[in-house]
């Protein structure tokens, strides 16, 4: 479970570097409040390629993961909610993930061990990908977020490109499917209370 929802909520910045022109935009970079205020909002897990055996088992037992992210400049943190589809159950997690600003990378502890993840720049702002263990072929893996269900053709060759830089294969592409979702009741009540809260705070 510890391993479910860290991968599931960290994402962000930088990846080794690349020696080719294309991948040249890959090297990390200081995280900056405006990368940090994009992140904020609704996102959606859509696919992946993990080398590491358990990052891979966990990403075939995942058909839906849906994340809300909100920056906090104050606490130098981003707060988070994940919804997790998982096998026959929605699990449901929220919490808050630690910024490294030098050296552009988030984290969050779990069970004494800090999860890295890494902020690969993309053209589009719509999606996201973020990378693991990139220094490692062994366990390397990358992961692809954008803020509706579906994506283009030109956002997933945009994902195939970075997959390229890292060395990893099409072929190791694992999808979601946004349809087996069974977290959609939770996250509606949930959305429900926070409006109520909103509201009954602006008429106090």
């Amino acid at each position: 479970m510890a391993l479910l929802w860290a991968l599931a909520v960290l994402s962000l910045l930088p990846l080794v570097g690349a020696e080719s022109p294309e991948c040249a935009n890959m090297t990390g970079t200081p995280l900056t409040n405006a990368t940090l205020e994009m992140l904020s909002g609704k996102w959606f897990f859509i696919a992946s390629a993990f080398r590491h055996p358990e990052y891979n088992q966990w990403a075939k037992m995942v058909p839906s993961i849906v994340s809300y992210y909100t920056y906090n400049q104050t606490e130098n943190v981003v707060y988070f909610r994940a919804y997790i589809t998982q096998g026959d159950k929605c699990v449901y997690n929220a919490s808050h993930i630690d910024i490294q600003r030098e050296n552009g990378t988030l984290s969050v502890i779990n069970n004494g061990v800090k999860h890295f993840s890494h902020v690969v720049p993309t053209k589009d702002p719509s999606i996201y990908m973020f990378a693991y263990h990139p220094e490692d072929k062994e366990k390397i893996g990358l992961s692809l977020y954008a803020n509706t269900s579906q994506v283009t053709p030109e956002q997933m060759s945009e994902f195939h490109g970075a997959l390229k830089c890292l060395g990893l294969e099409v072929s190791e592409i694992i999808t979601t499917d946004e349809t087996k979702s069974l977290c959609g009741p939770l996250e509606q009540q949930h959305e429900e209370e926070r409006k109520k809260k909103l509201e009954e705070a602006a008429q106090a």
